[in-house]
């Protein structure tokens, strides 16, 4: 038997209007596709010239593509061959199998996805959690990633202290207004981006609403060693919020420094960083792979 992503029907099909309503307002030409895995149905978004360089995207623990990229697609574009992937267990379009439950291997996974595609090599990038995948699919496959950008990331995986900060935001009933509370958490002091586009607020909220986020429990996280971590430092860029409570904190700093992996923090930025700060992401995103290619 296969878990079940969302709590009710009727949840999973306002989730998916909400969803093609976002990726309307991405303003690029789309295609989607559902991609065949031995963990079930991967759904692909695509965007851009097929003869650009290849970028697959990951979002982040509890969201989808449609919603985490609605601000930088269109730029990023123009310059690359654009791949955005649905987790397999999140809110998105993908549908997982039971294989999922019982072995699923994030590594050979991301394998399926690029033979699909035909890539040897690859771009990667991912906010948070997707930072993380990007992260380990590089450091377990180096011959195969050319570069790797990490949103809202780090080298350490803290589950306690994501619980932490979600806390008690995350037990009150789904409204609206709880939404605001902790995405005001989340993100800059003076930040207002989610809440003024009422299409995200309305998303986010159906998110929190009805995800079944023990659907995500079959991924499985690694502790980085220094020796896994000296593999991103000639590949990797870490972006990360000036008021991101989540990867900016002295341990997780600490970490990049010890190691030499480069990284920078984007200022009037939280944890919703491509968000709250696009086009400063965009441009950085976009130099790293290709002027300092």
């Amino acid at each position: 038997m296969v878990i079940n992503r969302f709590k009710k029907p009727e949840g999973k099909q306002l989730i998916f209007e909400s969803y093609e309503r976002l990726v309307s307002l991405w303003g690029v030409e789309v295609e989607e596709s559902d991609i065949p895995t031995t963990y079930g149905h991967t759904h692909i978004l695509t965007a851009g010239n097929r003869n650009n360089p290849p970028l697959m995207l990951f979002h982040g623990v509890g969201d989808n593509s449609a919603l985490m990229w609605l601000f930088n697609m269109s730029e990023l574009s123009q310059h690359f061959f654009v791949i955005a992937v649905d987790t397999l267990g999140g809110p998105g379009k993908s549908e997982p199998n039971a294989n999922y439950m019982k072995t699923f291997d994030q590594s050979l996974w991301i394998d399926e996805i690029l033979r699909w595609f035909d890539l040897e090599t690859v771009n990667l990038a991912g906010v948070s959690n997707g930072s993380y995948i990007a992260s380990y699919y590089t450091i377990t496959n180096p011959d195969r990633v050319n570069k790797v950008i990490s949103l809202a990331g780090s080298t350490k995986v803290n589950m306690l202290r994501m619980a932490m900060l979600f806390l008690p935001e995350a037990l009150l009933p789904a409204s609206e207004k709880n939404t605001k509370k902790l995405l005001r958490k989340l993100c800059a002091p003076t930040s207002t981006v989610f809440e003024s586009n009422q299409e995200l607020m309305t998303h986010w909220t159906y998110l929190r609403k009805y995800f079944n986020n023990k659907s995500m429990m079959y991924h499985k996280y690694k502790k980085f060693t220094n020796e896994d971590i000296s593999v991103l430092k000639g590949k990797a860029l870490f972006l990360i919020g000036q008021y991101d409570r989540l990867s900016n904190y002295p341990a997780a700093i600490k970490d990049l420094e010890m190691n030499k992996v480069p990284y920078k923090i984007i200022p009037d930025a939280g944890h919703g960083i491509n968000h709250e700060q696009a086009y400063h992401i965009n441009r950085e995103m976009i130099r790293f792979l290709t002027v300092d290619a």
